[in-house]
């Protein structure tokens, strides 16, 4: 697990300004690290990021989390497991697939992008994160909750703080007590929501949450805010940094932008493939449940995994030209792409393999759609590089970009 070649550490700046030439090292020299400042083992290949999320022995458990989010969340589905784990995920997960998306969440989704679209389209420019991908996903989950969406800049703070919770790697004091005065606030906020829709429910997800059962089990009032505090957080940061990652991506690869506007079938793919060479989170962390034998050595049991998806998706074993953005490229599955059978590693795998993940696919392919339909010349100011920020959760901070206004 030792290298006479220096690599950097996951917390150097070296790291947050270009982390894959480290992902590259760290895949070659250290596939298995340990982490000191995390307390973790580090593993960096697409094999074994894959099997750590597949799990079949049962060797990983997500026990990690207990620390990791629920001070923030509260206890939520990702740390559960076995009969608790399926029950929980029986209740919220019919809303986020089929007909349910399709017919009571599609409209509502088109409804937020053309509006927000709408505030600038006339404008010949904006700033596709400030005026569109930030305010988007948030605006769709709390319409799909039936919260008010004039508390936008309260949810946006709140999942801002939650994410930087859960990416404080380096252990700052002021961002874990942030986290933690986000889930009373949150908690503040959403139980006399609950309480109301209870007695009054309505045709939204959260009245849908409130009345869900299976096998005799409901949602307790606990249960349904660490799951709305858990949808803000992981649906708001995800889908707005893939927005901006598919489009950063399109801008500066003009040839893949025009056969996408020419033929909107390949979003899919350009978002699946947006998944494998920019994904949004970039670490996934797993504790071991026995001792477990990896590439470069031995996890022993009860150990923290760091799982780096960031790496694990540009592994030149797994993907020809890794480095390179290509929505043709005939190694990435499209047709599984948004299933927990996705041969990248952007939404996990197995058993908890992101349950928003078809939110996210009609959210970025809503957007995408209706951005190009509005502005038919989108593309960046002259000289304007987008740049990805961020070590846990990753993607540009800004994408100006300019048209002709409508």
């Amino acid at each position: 697990m030792s290298t006479a070649q220096p690599i950097p550490d996951i917390l150097s700046p070296e790291f947050a300004a270009d982390p894959y030439p480290v992902y590259r090292a760290m895949r070659e020299h250290t596939p298995l690290l340990w982490h000191e400042a995390t307390r973790s083992y580090v593993v960096s290949r697409y094999e074994d990021v894959s099997r750590v999320f597949k799990d079949k022995a049962a060797q990983f458990t997500t026990d990690n989390y207990d620390w990791q989010i629920e001070p923030v969340h509260g206890r939520t589905i990702l740390q559960l497991s076995g009969r608790e784990h399926a029950v929980r995920r029986a209740l919220v997960a019919p809303a986020f697939r089929g007909s349910e998306l399709q017919n009571t969440f599609l409209p509502v989704i088109r409804r937020n992008s053309e509006e927000l679209i709408a505030a600038f389209r006339d404008r010949g420019s904006a700033d596709l994160v400030a005026d569109y991908a930030t305010r988007f996903p948030v605006n769709v989950i709390a319409d799909m909750l039936g919260l008010d969406k004039a508390d936008h800049e309260r949810f946006h703070g709140w999942y801002t703080s939650v994410i930087a919770f859960l990416g404080n790697l380096a252990g700052d004091p002021e961002v874990a007590a942030a986290g933690e005065r986000t889930r009373a606030e949150f908690a503040a906020y959403m139980f006399p929501i609950i309480a109301r829709r209870r007695e009054h429910p309505g045709e939204d997800l959260l009245s849908t949450l409130c009345a869900a059962e299976v096998d005799g089990v409901r949602m307790s009032d606990e249960d349904i805010k660490a799951f709305c505090s858990l949808l803000l957080a992981a649906g708001g940061e995800t889908t707005d940094k893939a927005i901006a990652g598919i489009f950063a991506n399109l801008l500066t690869h003009p040839d893949q932008l025009a056969a996408v506007r020419a033929d909107r079938s390949l979003v899919d793919r350009a978002f699946a493939e947006t998944l494998r060479y920019t994904p949004p989170v970039h670490m996934i962390m797993r504790q071991t449940a026995v001792e477990v034998e990896l590439a470069g050595g031995t996890v022993p049991a009860g150990a923290t995994v760091t799982c780096l998806i960031g790496s694990a998706n540009r592994d030149g074993e797994r993907y020809r030209e890794p480095d390179r953005f290509d929505i043709f490229r005939d190694d990435l599955t499209t047709t599984t792409a948004f299933s927990a059978a996705a041969d990248h590693l952007a939404f996990a795998l197995g058993r908890h393999f992101c349950v928003g993940a078809l939110l996210a696919r009609a959210e970025v392919e809503t957007g995408v759609n209706q951005l190009l339909d509005a502005l038919p010349d989108l593309r960046l100011p002259e000289g304007f590089a987008p740049s990805e920020h961020g070590v846990f959760t990753r993607g540009p901070q800004t994408l100006p970009v300019v048209f002709t206004p409508s």
